[in-house]
């Protein structure tokens, strides 16, 4: 059996244990007590949400590595509002400057209601209206999803990971964690 940790990782939080900046960061070590336990995976720092950690590094791969196309899918607050041409851009894939992304599961969806608010907040422009995507990827490329969202003309303005393969982010407050076990 394994340890893995469900992590609700708050905006401005490295996804790693130290920072070796002159002005230090939060890190994960901020939150997570659990000893021995690594990232499955990354999510930039500007980015909220679910974030795996676990202690076996079978399960690390498992989840993380691009070859087992473990399905993602976040939250993304865009400038604008997708149209259809948009929407089914991003369902073909989006060709980005490291090539065509796989093909993503993509559609327009209502602010959701359970949604915490972000510190700081995004930028607000009173010109240009804001809606909400729900985008299902299954590769992890260096910001992906927001170089997708800009790609069609869109441009992210709030990234939140709500569930990675069969695990979800469900009532976790930012800065939240819960350990379950699991068999690798």
């Amino acid at each position: 059996m394994s340890r893995l940790i469900l992590f609700n990782k708050p905006y401005g939080v490295l996804t790693q244990f130290t920072d070796n900046s002159e002005t230090p960061r939060p890190t994960l070590a901020d939150y997570i007590t659990e000893e021995s336990v690594y990232p499955a995976g990354r999510l930039d720092r500007d980015s909220e949400g679910l974030l795996l950690l676990t202690d076996n590094g079978r399960l690390q791969a498992s989840i993380s590595h691009p070859r087992h196309k473990m399905p993602k899918t976040y939250l993304v607050q865009v400038e604008g509002t997708p149209d259809d041409a948009a929407l089914s851009a991003l369902r073909r894939g989006v060709t980005l400057k490291d090539g065509l992304t796989k093909r993503a599961k993509a559609r327009l969806v209502p602010e959701p209601d359970w949604l915490w608010p972000r510190n700081p907040p995004i930028r607000v422009r009173k010109s240009i209206p804001d809606s909400w995507l729900e985008l299902t990827i299954t590769e992890g490329r260096n910001r992906q999803v927001r170089r997708m969202s800009a790609a069609v003309g869109h441009p992210t303005l709030r990234l939140i990971r709500t569930r990675i393969g069969d695990w979800q982010l469900g009532d976790l407050a930012p800065g939240e964690y819960r350990a379950i076990t699991v068999k690798p």
